[in-house]
């Protein structure tokens, strides 16, 4: 993906938070408990105020600030690749990590060299500070959302999940599989075909919220390759 553009970022956030709304105004969408665990610590995220500091220097501030958003960003990526949540909530939760991609490793970028890489990343002479306000400016928007979803899980409240559109991709280059044997170990591997053992693709990436599909062009389809949706969403081109 190379740079971020903040706006074109956003497009799948603002689409998924629409439907959300829509969803919840025409009562077709209560949390089931595992969506009411990351709405919570989503919204949790959204909503905590930064860090109270004395003659706070300007450099600390901005630190604080782009923490708060990476924070938000790690939280949507756990609770969606966890695997739990529902097809409406884990295209909400990918929405809001596309949207604050630029955070991924910023400011405390991951420990291990073989930490996920989502996208191509820029050489260093190119790496600029992550835009924050503009990742700022979507934080009301979304506490207000999230505020909204997590009404829905009230006690004695029937979940209710509608139904998504599942959607289809290309993608031309390699998929890496991350795991995380230690904290702070990672460890990585480049996902092949089954077939004809090919890395490159192009792929054909399928998927209904619940699974995802690789397709190799040599025609065989795989599910069994182990993928995170962070790690197929976050670095498919913007839709």
């Amino acid at each position: 993906m190379g740079k971020t553009d903040p706006s074109g970022a956003a497009r799948a956030l603002t689409r998924e938070s629409e439907r959300a709304r829509q969803l919840l105004a025409a009562g077709e969408w209560r949390l089931s408990s595992a969506d009411a665990q990351a709405v919570t610590a989503v919204r949790a995220r959204l909503l905590a105020p930064l860090p109270t500091r004395r003659a706070a220097e300007v450099r600390i501030r901005a630190t604080d600030r782009d923490r708060r958003l990476q924070r938000i960003f790690r939280t949507a990526v756990h609770h969606l690749d966890a695997g739990a949540v529902s097809p409406p909530a884990a295209a909400l939760l990918a929405a809001v990590a596309r949207a604050l991609l630029p955070w991924h490793g910023a400011p405390n970028p991951p420990r291990a060299a073989a930490a996920p890489q989502y996208g191509i990343a820029p050489e260093p002479t190119e790496r600029a500070a992550p835009p924050t306000e503009a990742g700022e400016a979507l934080l009301p928007d979304l506490a207000a959302l999230f505020t909204a979803l997590a009404a829905t899980s009230a006690p004695g409240a029937v979940p209710l999940t509608p139904p998504v559109e599942p959607w289809q991709a290309r993608y031309e280059g390699r998929f890496r599989r991350y795991t995380r044997p230690a904290p702070g170990v990672w460890a990585a591997e480049t996902v092949g075909c089954p077939e004809c053992g090919g890395k490159d693709g192009p792929w054909t990436v399928t998927c209904d919220w619940r699974q995802a599909t690789l397709g190799c062009a040599c025609g065989a389809v795989s599910r069994e390759h182990g993928l995170a949706f962070s790690e197929i969403w976050l670095v498919l081109p913007e839709a």
